[in-house]
């Protein structure tokens, strides 16, 4: 099967340093492949979302000379993939109708713990649908890291595959997505670690064969939090890329000549195609950067 990797940005904000480094260690395993690099923008949650971020997504990777295979896919045009399983599973049973709060829960204990998967609820409009969750996932082997544990209470959870308030989930979509798009590999950050066991736990679900799974070092800023948009980022620069591309090349242990800082994106990023290997990535699954220039 030929290789078919992915970058999948939410639109909550323009790229920073983190989403950078994941754009170009998804890149940079997937052309190391000689396969695809696809980019799916992941605006499922509207009340989060920035006016423009989509297109000035597009833009920085154009910037940084990450060009994408075939066209971009847009979550908020597939509703209809999504709510199709979701009524195939409410119809047979393996999904069911939510009226538990986030309260409720989190005096319970914190994690779901099936409440209502025997009241045979219906649809009020204001409930939740979870998927009963007939198998779990408490290993998965990481292409770098090895052997990755999640925890059981994680993995037993009947969790949301529609929010109560019509969204439908992350961990669904992202599956349904990748299947319909034939992908092979997922290459993120390691934040999405414990999500992933629920992700496999779906392919297993829907008679798929789970892809592979590479987690890169998560960047944290000096106060110890992940870099993300949540965490006010800052944004790369679109109009000088090189040092925070080099940096970033850095973070995921390259090795940069003087004679390779001096030639132009395009070039640095065919560089860092033909020299790039798994091996080289750190084994930590957190680390702060140290910038060794105005990148930011």
């Amino acid at each position: 099967m030929s290789y078919i990797g992915r970058f999948a940005p939410s639109p909550s904000g323009p790229l920073h340093f983190g989403s950078l480094v994941a754009a170009l260690g998804s890149y940079f395993q997937a052309k190391a492949k000689n396969g695809k690099w696809l980019v799916r923008i992941e605006d499922l949650d509207p009340p989060r979302e920035m006016p423009g971020a989509s297109e000035l997504i597009l833009k920085t990777l154009e910037a940084y000379q990450l060009h994408w295979d075939g066209d971009v896919v847009y979550q908020s045009q597939r509703h209809d993939l999504y709510q199709s399983q979701i009524d195939t599973w409410l119809k047979s049973g393996q999904a069911y109708y939510c009226q538990c709060t986030r309260k409720q829960i989190k005096d319970s204990g914190g994690f779901y713990t099936g409440t209502c998967r025997d009241r045979h609820l219906s649809d009020s409009g204001n409930n939740a649908i979870r998927l009963k969750m007939t198998a779990p996932v408490y290993q998965f082997d990481d292409q770098k890291h090895g052997l990755l544990e999640i925890p059981a209470s994680l993995a037993d959870e009947d969790f949301i595959i529609k929010r109560r308030d019509g969204l439908y989930a992350y961990n669904l979509a992202v599956v349904l997505d990748d299947i319909e798009q034939g992908v092979t590999e997922v290459v993120r950050g390691a934040d999405l670690i414990e999500p992933t066991g629920r992700q496999i736990s779906l392919y297993k679900m829907l008679s798929k064969q789970p892809v592979s799974y590479l987690h890169l070092p998560l960047a944290l800023g000096d106060n110890g939090q992940k870099l993300s948009k949540q965490n006010h980022a800052p944004a790369i620069d679109n109009s000088n890329p090189k040092p925070a591309l080099l940096d970033a090349m850095r973070f995921l242990g390259f090795e940069i000549a003087k004679d390779i800082e001096q030639l132009d994106i395009s070039e640095i990023i065919a560089w860092g195609v033909k020299t790039w290997q798994l091996q080289q990535l750190p084994d930590s699954t957190e680390i702060t950067p140290r910038f060794s220039n105005s990148s930011l």
